[in-house]
């Protein structure tokens, strides 16, 4: 859903070291990257590879696609579940109350040591980064209860440590809003890949009563069991296709 509005494409290394060519010198991938054990070893490769995120997505304009999706969704009652962590769907006028980010958000911090201080918007927090190393410089984001280093309330792969509160009420609200539509239920799946498969899981038992599911996704659109229609299209020209056809 991101690559449309220009965010770099992490699937597969070669994808992930054409964004990032620091780290194709480096030999590593997204997976060992998006690892909190960064934070405690080497808090500046971290906090680079996370503060370069952090201000490329608050720079990005969501594309074309989200301004359909909003006037959707003012036609119907409409909910998001996504595993992007970058706040494009808000930035793009959805309610955070209607977003649930199964995944956390980048927009919000946490304390690496778990202190008991919670977990807190990354709103003032600026990192500066070199682009040539790929590594922070300056003082690091810190935790406003102990002091220690902070890192982004985000489920990293093997992540026994990620703070889920911020993000548990929305998941919450979803469960209960899918509970009262499921008998009517359509859902628009944008991007969801295999490698990681909550998503596709979800949107799969979310439409399991109805059959109604469009899975948007150029590289894996195929719907199993029959129970739906799979589209290989980038999500942007996929959805303005879909609500041209609408008008119609």
């Amino acid at each position: 859903m991101g690559v449309d509005s220009g965010l770099p494409d992490f699937r597969g290394a070669e994808g992930f070291w054409r964004a990032y060519p620091p780290y194709e010198r480096l030999g590593l991938r997204f997976e060992e990257l998006a690892d909190p054990e960064h934070f405690a070893d080497d808090p500046a490769l971290a906090w680079g590879f996370y503060g370069h995120r952090l201000n490329l997505y608050r720079r990005t304009v969501p594309h074309s696609g989200f301004a359909v999706l909003q006037r959707w969704a003012q036609r119907l009652p409409t909910a998001v579940f996504t595993s992007n962590v970058d706040g494009q769907f808000q930035r793009a006028g959805f309610p955070a109350a209607d977003v649930a980010e199964v995944h956390g958000s980048i927009h919000h911090l946490q304390c690496l040591a778990l202190c008991g201080y919670g977990v807190w918007p990354a709103d003032r927090v600026d990192v500066t980064v070199d682009e040539t190393t790929m590594r922070a410089t300056g003082a690091l984001p810190s935790c406003p209860g102990c002091g220690g280093i902070a890192r982004p309330a985000i489920l990293m792969f093997g992540d026994f440590g990620w703070d889920p509160s911020h993000s548990e009420p929305e998941l919450r609200r979803h469960s209960s809003w899918l509970a009262g539509h499921r008998a009517g239920i359509a859902v628009v799946e944008l991007g969801a890949g295999t490698a990681l498969p909550t998503v596709r899981r979800h949107s799969e038992l979310a439409s399991a009563a109805t059959g109604a599911l469009v899975r948007i996704n150029v590289r894996e659109p195929q719907v199993r069991h029959g129970r739906g229609v799979g589209i290989a299209a980038p999500a942007a020209a996929a959805l303005a296709a879909l609500d041209a056809a609408w008008d119609r």
